[in-house]
């Protein structure tokens, strides 16, 4: 049986995953009203992916006889400066999440929840890779900087993302 602190703690990661979908759909929007269609399938997908791992806790969380509490989201940033700004709060947004994570992990260590370190050592790779994915971004757009054919160019790479 899971702690009723690891409870309330999933279940404020559950709110955390599903505000990371709304940020993603935010800056997708975003794109989208600049005519960059790539960038915005690349953030559609992520807004998906973060539903999939609110999702998955919640699925945790009932396998485990716990209490799924549904709390309000917080709105999201709707204005970004830049496709710079939009991966760089990316970058941002993915290592505050890996620091939940790794927070949670902590918990499950101290709870001694076996259960909960194998579920969480799947979001812990899982980080790895996000926060990978946006630094590459932010990378190659600080080379291209974010006007022009370099852009367009990385715009179309990120379209193919499904």
């Amino acid at each position: 049986m899971m702690s009723k602190k690891m409870e309330e703690a999933i279940n404020e990661q559950i709110n955390k995953e599903f505000y990371s979908a709304y940020l993603y759909l935010a800056m997708a929007a975003k794109a989208e009203s600049i005519n960059l269609k790539g960038t915005a399938q690349w953030l559609k997908v992520q807004y998906r992916e973060e539903l999939g791992h609110g999702m998955k806790f919640y699925e945790f969380m009932n396998d485990r006889g716990s209490k799924v509490v549904v709390k309000a989201i917080e709105q999201p940033p709707v204005e970004f400066a830049s496709v710079l700004d939009i991966f760089q709060q990316t970058l941002e947004h993915e290592r505050k999440v890996t620091a939940l994570i790794n927070a949670l992990y902590d918990l499950a260590v101290k709870d001694r929840d076996y259960a909960a370190m194998v579920e969480l050592q799947w979001f812990i790779n899982e980080q790895v890779e996000e926060e990978k994915n946006a630094t590459e971004i932010v990378e190659t757009l600080k080379m291209v900087g974010d006007k022009g054919a370099g852009l367009v160019m990385l715009d179309r790479e990120l379209g193919k993302r499904e």
